[in-house]
């Protein structure tokens, strides 16, 4: 009698990290939270420019000393974007030096830590590591998702900036910079948006199915890197810039990529 052997075939990194793909990028699509991260960041700056256009030249008076201030609304489109050469005395800079499109940096750590607190609350992660897919390859899949759900939040962010200046009647000129600069600087946000992602990820395989810590530590995390993100990113950004998130998106992307894994791996999936 003859017997069968049986052959055991391994699976290629490359169809791991496919099949793996394939069911985050799945799941992210028909997610709610997703497309209601996509529709605040549009909404936001079109809500935030006509208000604040609408309030530009009211007066409001300290009740204790008298004293008047007279609001000031935005002047130019490009401000939900960043500082424009020589624009510092813009009204209503103040706020859009906070309030602008870096906040979507921030933003995209609610679904992340959402995203991947889910999987460790419903059980899918210890399952899916037992039958399926290795860590490495989780840490990669989830990272890829948050940066594409990232970078379509910074182009949302765009899009309604531009909506909300034209419904406003803004200005659209930008002091002396051309429309090359601003791509560089979109391209660039997007290279560095891969940096927070990383962080987040990490931050939230640590934090596992317990979400409020997560969401709590990749904010505070964030912030550390919050006010250079400006800096790094300018409105007339160049090569060298873009060139510079591309790089540092890359080192944090591994490095942190690295260091999740091993979290998962020392740590329980419970």
């Amino acid at each position: 009698m003859m017997q069968s052997k049986v052959k055991f075939q391994s699976v290629s990194f490359k169809r791991r990290l496919g099949s793996m793909l394939k069911v985050d990028f799945h799941r992210m699509l028909k997610s709610r939270l997703f497309y209601i991260i996509i529709a605040c960041s549009l909404v936001m700056p079109i809500l935030m420019t006509v208000m604040m256009a609408m309030m530009d030249g009211s007066v409001s008076v300290d009740p204790q000393t008298g004293v008047e201030t007279v609001m000031q609304g935005p002047e130019n489109t490009w401000q939900n974007i960043g500082t424009l050469p020589g624009g510092e005395a813009m009204g209503g800079n103040e706020i859009f030096m906070m309030c602008n499109i870096n906040m979507a940096f921030m933003l995209v750590a609610v679904f992340i830590c959402l995203f991947i607190s889910d999987d460790f609350r419903s059980g899918y992660a210890k399952n899916l590591f037992t039958v399926r897919a290795k860590k490495g390859d989780y840490v990669i899949s989830k990272t890829l998702a948050g940066f594409v759900c990232g970078a379509l939040m910074l182009i949302a962010y765009l899009t309604g900036s531009l909506l909300g200046g034209a419904i406003a009647g803004l200005s659209f000129d930008l002091h002396g910079l051309n429309i090359g600069n601003v791509v560089m600087c979109m391209i660039a946000k997007i290279f560095l948006m891969l940096v927070f992602v990383s962080i987040f990820v990490l931050i939230s395989v640590a934090a596992k199915q317990k979400a409020w810590l997560a969401i709590c530590g990749s904010l505070g995390g964030g912030m550390l890197l919050f006010m250079m993100v400006s800096l790094i990113t300018p409105i007339g950004s160049t090569l060298i810039n873009v060139a510079l998130c591309a790089a540092g998106g890359a080192l944090f992307a591994f490095g942190l990529g690295a260091i999740s894994k091993a979290v998962l791996n020392k740590t329980s999936l419970v």
